[in-house]
């Protein structure tokens, strides 16, 4: 039997001199190489977009994101590495 199980898990990251929360998630139930990510704004607004896995390791595709949010782009694709080892 085979089992397909959901992988979520939370980071905090300096960003601007504030921890802000991180949530990833990623299903197995497709075959896809994608993450959800989500995270709020200083305004509380909720940022939702998803990294995609390429051959040096996950990337943001072309997305209309904060820019405070793209500069951290290696550091998400680490904090996903790091998880998806074990």
């Amino acid at each position: 039997m085979l089992v397909l199980k959901n992988i979520q898990f939370t980071r905090l990251i300096k960003i601007n001199g504030y921890l802000k929360e991180i949530n990833f998630r990623k299903s197995n139930s497709s075959l896809e190489g994608k993450v959800s990510v989500d995270t709020i704004d200083e305004r509380g607004n909720r940022i939702m977009f998803q990294m995609e896995r390429n051959e040096t390791g996950w990337q943001m595709p072309v997305q209309e994101l904060p820019d405070w949010l793209i500069a951290q782009e290696a550091q998400l694709n680490a904090a996903i590495l790091e998880e998806l080892k074990g």
